[in-house]
């Protein structure tokens, strides 16, 4: 089962969910898909043993071939390609891969050149991973594409997010079983919750709502949440001490049973939506 862990806007404790989840079931495979700032080893602590580079296509410039038409830089929606008096410039830097250029090429004078664009890394099982962008790169999906190439089958998976609903997290819950949306109680957090219950419904995936820092008050979130029938599976409190322990890299589940029982109890939950 692939359950994603993911959220309208960042800072609403995803990884916290994410990565409390992994803890607690075991055996588990924790896919850390926010490749721009990965932080869910900071939690689980794993050992990093491997790393496999990603590597894109980019165009690459024979000038003995190169008419000078400019159809690559006219084609170009990312300005990576210029034509200056007759001789091709390639700027791979801005270049997103989309093939565009060597379709349009009539002589062929571009040519594929691969360029390192992040790392996959893991532990020595493989249930810790984590995809790192390389900085200055402007597009994450490759280095998720490569990221899920390693997802077991055999033990459940958690892909933890990146907090949005751009393409990444398109990329990072497509396939998967179930979607746990992670909001907190606050006009952003309605805000952005409904964008990403848009999403996954729009991708026809069943889900449920994580309320992170919980008061008394959360009628905005679970308002919404009745009148839209969807299901409210945890609520975390707002809590000093929570807080406190996360800021020394501890989980509300480490060491803490009724915390384990609540994240076990959720799990129970999902495995009974989705039949797995």
């Amino acid at each position: 089962m692939k359950i994603a862990v993911l959220s309208g806007k960042g800072g609403t404790g995803k990884t916290t969910v994410a990565a409390s989840l992994a803890r607690v079931i075991n055996p588990s495979q924790y896919v850390d898909c926010d490749v721009e700032e990965p932080n869910g080893y900071v939690f689980l602590k794993p050992e990093f043993v491997n790393s496999v580079p990603v590597r894109v296509e980019v165009p690459a410039a024979d000038e003995l071939l190169c008419t000078g038409c400019g159809e690559c830089a006219r084609v170009c929606q990312f300005n990576a390609l210029a034509v200056i008096r007759g001789k091709p410039l390639v700027f791979p830097e801005l270049c997103h891969h989309c093939g565009a250029c060597f379709i349009v090429c009539r002589p062929k004078a571009l040519v594929p050149e691969l360029r390192k664009v992040g790392v996959v890394e893991s532990d020595k099982g493989g249930t810790v991973l984590q995809g790192k962008l390389e900085i200055g790169e402007p597009v994450t999906i490759p280095v998720i594409i490569e990221l899920k190439k390693h997802m077991r089958d055999d033990i459940p998976v958690i892909l933890d997010s990146s907090p949005g609903a751009s393409c990444t997290v398109v990329q990072t819950i497509d396939g998967c079983d179930y979607c746990i949306l992670v909001t907190e109680p606050t006009p952003f957090g309605l805000h952005d919750l409904k964008i990403a219950v848009s999403l996954v419904r729009k991708m026809g995936i069943p889900f449920g709502v994580a309320i992170n820092k919980a008061m008394d008050n959360n009628m905005s979130i679970t308002d919404f949440c009745d009148n839209e029938n969807i299901d409210i599976i945890i609520e975390i409190p707002y809590s000093r001490k929570i807080a406190e322990e996360y800021s020394k890299g501890n989980l509300p589940v480490d060491g803490n049973k009724v915390w384990q029982r609540e994240f076990e109890l959720m799990f129970r939950k999902i495995k009974e939506k989705t039949g797995k």
